[in-house]
């Protein structure tokens, strides 16, 4: 007869069988890597961080003219519609700009895009879900993605991706180029590999928005570097940012560590809350 600790030792070996069977059946397990394309490396942009020609962009005549004003209040030395001073995400599609180089690791339900640059990376979720109400808005918004064999090779070559449910103010880069107010914009990519050339990365990516009196497709290219064992550096935006958004006015910390004007004839602050010393 079995005693209470032979009894306790198969039934432990047998629950141990049971996990092992279940794991060895598990979506993690059964990934075949070898059906996804090669996007392993650190991948950099190719030109300057720029959406595109300004005057090309499809904007509408009330965006035109926000535009326009932008550019005005830049060229006194203020921020115009670009909300990044005080460090906050570029928001997407600004995100693939990609400011700082990038990394994506692809795994069965997700593909993780990292960018050290503010906030930048990405989750993009490829397990078959769909949108759904609830969905807290972010700046990077929530990316659905979709892996297609183009050329039914038995490899995935593509990869297409929607992203909605993102929060503002956002703009298309620097220049202020401007996204519009209401935050229902909708971003459709597809991710590949040039066909000669598979250290070169092409995102067609085409943007929905109101602020647009058309979808606008532009295409971006990344370059992966050619490093067995690249360097990623750190970004932290608020180290050494000089910039003080008091209400709706940019100021300047100057060296000396007193705050000055950004732009010429510049009101100071209002300093209502703060005891002036009376002599």
């Amino acid at each position: 007869m079995l005693d209470r600790s032979s009894i306790a030792s198969i039934a432990l070996a047998a629950a141990a069988t049971a996990a092992a069977l279940a794991l060895a059946g598990s979506p993690t397990q059964a990934f075949d890597e070898s059906k996804y394309p090669d996007w392993k490396g650190q991948w950099d942009r190719t030109a300057a961080p720029r959406w595109a020609d300004p005057a090309k962009a499809p904007l509408t005549a009330e965006y035109r003219a926000i535009f326009e004003e932008n550019l005005k209040d830049q060229a006194t030395g203020g921020q115009g519609t670009d909300p990044t001073i005080t460090c906050v995400s570029p928001g997407m599609p600004r995100i693939m700009n990609v400011y700082d180089p990038m990394e994506i690791v692809i795994t069965p339900d997700t593909v993780h895009i990292f960018i050290e640059h503010v906030h930048d990376s990405r989750r993009i979720y490829t397990d078959g879900r769909s949108f759904s109400d609830g969905i807290e808005p972010t700046y990077a918004g929530y990316s659905i993605g979709t892996w297609i064999d183009e050329d039914q090779d038995g490899r995935y070559d593509v990869l297409a991706v929607e992203t909605r449910h993102m929060r503002g103010p956002r703009s298309f880069d620097s220049t202020g180029l401007p996204l519009h107010h209401d935050n229902e914009t909708v971003v459709k990519e597809r991710i590949q590999l040039d066909k000669a050339d598979r250290n070169i990365m092409h995102n067609e990516i085409t943007v929905f928005d109101h602020a647009l009196t058309r979808p606008w497709t532009i295409t971006k290219d990344y370059r992966r570097i050619a490093a067995a064992r690249p360097v990623w550096r750190e970004a932290v935006c608020a180290e050494g940012n000089q910039h003080v958004v008091i209400g709706n006015e940019n100021y300047f910390l100057s060296a000396d560590g007193f705050l000055m004007p950004a732009k010429k004839d510049q009101k100071p602050p209002d300093l209502r809350y703060f005891k002036q010393a009376t002599k």
